[in-house]
Formats: C-alpha cells, structure tokens, sequence
C-alpha cells in the first residue's frame, strides 16, 4: 500500500519522503487513509474494485464547484481509476467547529445555489455510493429527475426484486403524476448531490469545507431536502441559508419527492430495512 501511495504523491510532483500511512475511518465504500510526508499531509482513499471513472467523477465534481470560488472543498491533488489501484489524493483537512461554522455552511451553500448552469442533469453518468446514475442534459427539471433519477431507481428496484406488487403500482402512479408537486421552470443550480451530514467537514478556523460530491446542475431544493434525511444540519444552517436565498414556496410540497430518491438508492443498496421509508412517502402523496 506504502508503494501505491509514493507513487499517486509522486505523480502529483509531491517528492517528500513518504513517513506513514495510516488507515482512519472514511466511510463504508473506500479504504481511506492519512498519508504523513515531510512536506505534509495528505488525505487519500482508495478502493480495490472501484468501477470505471469512480475517483475521476469525484475529482471532476470537486472541481467544478470549487471553480465558483463559493464555498471551499479540498483541492484535488492526484486520481487514478486504474483496476485495482483506484485511489484519490486530497489535500488534508484539519479543524473545529466554531459558533459560526453552521452559519457560514449555510451562506456558502446558498451562494453556491445562486451560480447556474445551462441545463439540467450532468454530460456523463455519476455514482452515489456505487450504484450508477443515469445522466444527460434536460431543459426541464422534471423530466430529468423523473426520467433519470427516479425512474433509474424503479427499475433497478423491480431487477433486484425490492419493488413489487403495490410498492410498484403505487410508485408507478407516482412517477405519472409528478407534475402536480414539481415545477417545470426551476433554474439549475450547482448542486453537491449527496449532502448529508458526513458530507462535510471542518478545516482550520472553522471553515467549513464540502466533500464527497455526486455533481449535478438542478433544482437546489433537491440538495435541501437531502440534508433532512439522516437527522439534519443545525438551525443555524437553515437561518443562514434562508436569510441568504429564501426557499421557494413549492418546496414544502415536494421535499418528500426529493427525499424519496435517496430512500430508494439505500432500499436499492441495504435492502427492506429503507422499504417502510419508501412506502411512507408513496402513501403521503397517492393514498394507501
């Protein structure tokens, strides 16, 4: 592993002797370690059978929204996703919270909403976790979640047979019916895609910076609702990014859309325990 890693640093241009690596608590998809030079240290995660362009997505979602010089994130320093040598190299982040790191997450969140795309979606199919997310660009924001988010889901659902019987009628009439919740005209925003509370860190002073990127251009509140999911950011996260950028009225009427696609991909990663979730959302809005 020692020579893997002096060989991704290397690369990089980084040529400080390579004085330990050690292994930390990453998630539960890649390896991820702390590499110690003379020079630094580095953050690096690797992962054996990483599928096809898995750690070059990742990098490119950094990157483009570091590009909007908005709200920070580490810099890239090497990737490759070569078969059985797939690893990422970042730079290493460090810090405490303070009484306003919650508060600049939120303003810095709401600035990175405001930068736009062109259209929705993204050129090049992604990854939350390792499940594959169709992409594609659409003018309408609708037809891309519907026909690239939820319905991807649904399908791969029925395939490894956790949607069924009326989970799936239900879903099904959902997914028609789309429109009466979800607005056409919605601007795409620069979005994380994947922005739970795991999916953020602290750096020096309190800064907070953002990690882990699914990257897409779309509806803003797609990330915001995301963030509800598992518990929740603080108050203080909310306040800022309202008094920043006001959610819009429709919001309230469709976060549990929002939030249904990632029920869906952790039903279709971990299995029936997310059914009941899933269930729960479908009811609320096609009735039991």
């Amino acid at each position: 592993m020692k020579q893997l890693f002096r060989h991704a640093l290397q690369q990089a241009g980084i040529s400080s002797r390579l004085l330990n690596v050690r292994r930390i608590s990453g998630g539960s998809i890649n390896e991820a370690y702390v590499a110690q030079t003379e020079q630094g240290s580095y953050f690096i995660k690797y992962h054996r059978n990483a599928p096809e362009r898995f750690f070059t997505l990742e990098a490119k979602g950094l990157q483009l929204i570091k590009s909007k010089n908005t709200i920070d994130v580490p810099e890239v320093i090497n990737y490759s996703d070569e078969k059985g040598k797939a690893f990422l190299v970042l730079e290493w982040i460090s810090g405490s919270k303070h009484s306003q790191t919650d508060k600049r997450l939120g303003e810095r969140l709401a600035a990175l909403h405001q930068t736009r795309g062109k259209k929705h979606g993204f050129h090049e199919s992604t990854f939350i976790g390792t499940l594959q997310q169709p992409n594609g660009y659409y003018t309408n924001w609708l037809e891309y979640y519907r026909d690239r988010r939820l319905s991807s889901q649904l399908r791969l659902g029925i395939e490894n047979n956790h949607i069924n019987g009326k989970r799936r009628s239900k879903l099904e009439k959902l997914l028609s019916e789309l429109e009466c919740w979800i607005p056409n005209n919605i601007p795409p925003s620069y979005l994380h895609g994947d922005l739970w509370g795991g999916n953020w860190i602290v750096g020096q002073n309190g800064v907070p910076f953002l990690i882990d990127p699914s990257f897409l251009y779309g509806d803003r509140h797609f990330d915001l609702a995301f963030t509800e999911v598992f518990g929740g950011f603080s108050e203080a996260f909310y306040q800022a990014y309202e008094a920043c950028y006001p959610t819009d009225r429709y919001y309230e009427d469709c976060k549990p859309l929002y939030q249904l696609y990632y029920l869906l991909v952790h039903l279709n990663l971990f299995g029936e325990i997310y059914g009941s979730d899933v269930d729960k959302i479908v009811n609320y809005y096609i009735g039991d």
